[in-house]
C-alpha cells in the first residue's frame, strides 16, 4: 500500500515542533518522531523508517543540527532540510558544508513548509538519479534496460499529499501527452514528466519500455500473447522489441 512520507523534526523550541508538526499533519504528512537534540534525533534515525528530516540548526544539546546533517549525510540515504532563525553568512556558510536539501528561516508558514519539502524531495530523487548514471556500468547498445535505480519506492504527489509507493506495488506506467499515468492495484496517479525519463527513475531489473507510451512491471505480466501482454486485466499493447525479449527470456 503506498504511504504518506515519513518525517523526522528536530527542533529544540517545543512550541514551535509542535507548530510544525500541527502544520505538516494538517497537509498530510506523517510524523514519525519530534525531538529536541542530537541524540534524539540519531535514536530516531537508527530505529525508524524515515524519508526527510527537518532540522534545526541550534539544538537542546552539545552537537548542533549541522552536526546533524554530517551524520546523515555520511549515515542515512534521505534529504534534510535546516529550519532556523539564523541567516547571517557564517551559519549559512557554515550549513553549506553538510548540504542540505533545503534552508528554511523562521517564521515561515505551512505553505512555505509543504514547498521546501516538495522542491527538497524533487531534487534528492533527481541527484539520486544522476549519480546512479555516473556510477552504473555502460549497457551493451539495443539493451532494453535503464541504468539508474533509487531506493525502494518512488514519491508520487496526488492532490496535497506526496505518497511513497514501493516499486513492487507499480503494475505499468501510461503515457498520455506531457503527463504520465502511475498505476498500483487500486490507484492511478498522474505525473508530469516524459516517459524515457521517467524510466530512468525506475529499477533497471524490473521495468521495461513494452511500447512507445507503456512502461510494465515485468513481475505483474500475467500473460503474453504476439500483440499485448495483460496486466490486472488490462491489455497493454507491446512493440516486436519487447516481445521478443520476453519470449526469449521465458523459463531462461
Amino acid at each position: 500500500m503506498d504511504q504518506l512520507i515519513k518525517i523526522l523534526i528536530v527542533e529544540d523550541n517545543v512550541i514551535i515542533a509542535d507548530d510544525m508538526q500541527s502544520m505538516l499533519e494538517d497537509i498530510g504528512y506523517n510524523i514519525v518522531a519530534n525531538v529536541v537534540d542530537y541524540e534524539g534525533a540519531a535514536n530516531a534515525l537508527a530505529t525508524l523508517d524515515i524519508d526527510l528530516a527537518l532540522v534545526d540548526i541550534v539544538l537542546a544539546s552539545k552537537k548542533t543540527g549541522i552536526d546533524l546533517g554530517r551524520h546523515i549525510r555520511e549515515n542515512y540515504n534521505i534529504p534534510f532540510i535546516f529550519v532556523t532563525s539564523n541567516s547571517d553568512k557564517a551559519t549559512v556558510e557554515n550549513a553549506k558544508s553538510v548540504k542540505p536539501n533545503g534552508y528554511l528561516v523562521k517564521p515561515f508558514e505551512q505553505q512555505d513548509l509543504f514547498t521546501s519539502i516538495e522542491i527538497a524531495l524533487s531534487n534528492f530523487n533527481n541527484d539520486t538519479v544522476s549519480l546512479a548514471k555516473e556510477t552504473a556500468e555502460e549497457e551493451a547498445d539495443g539493451k532494453l534496460v535503464s541504468n539508474s535505480v533509487l531506493r525502494n519506492s518512488i514519491f508520487v504527489k496526488k492532490n496535497q499529499h506526496y505518497y511513497r509507493i514501493p516499486f513492487d506495488e507499480i503494475q505499468y506506467v501510461k503515457a498520455d501527452n506531457v503527463y504520465l499515468e502511475v498505476y498500483t492495484e487500486d490507484k492511478t496517479f498522474l505525473v508530469r514528466s516524459a516517459l524515457k525519463d521517467y524510466l530512468e527513475k525506475l529499477p533497471s531489473k524490473q521495468f521495461y519500455r513494452a511500447h512507445k507510451s507503456y512502461i510494465v512491471n515485468i513481475d505483474q505480466i500475467e500473460a503474453i500473447n504476439t500483440k499485448d501482454i495483460l496486466i490486472n486485466g488490462k491489455n497493454i499493447p507491446i512493440s516486436k522489441e519487447f516481445r521478443e525479449f520476453i519470449l526469449s527470456n521465458m523459463n531462461s
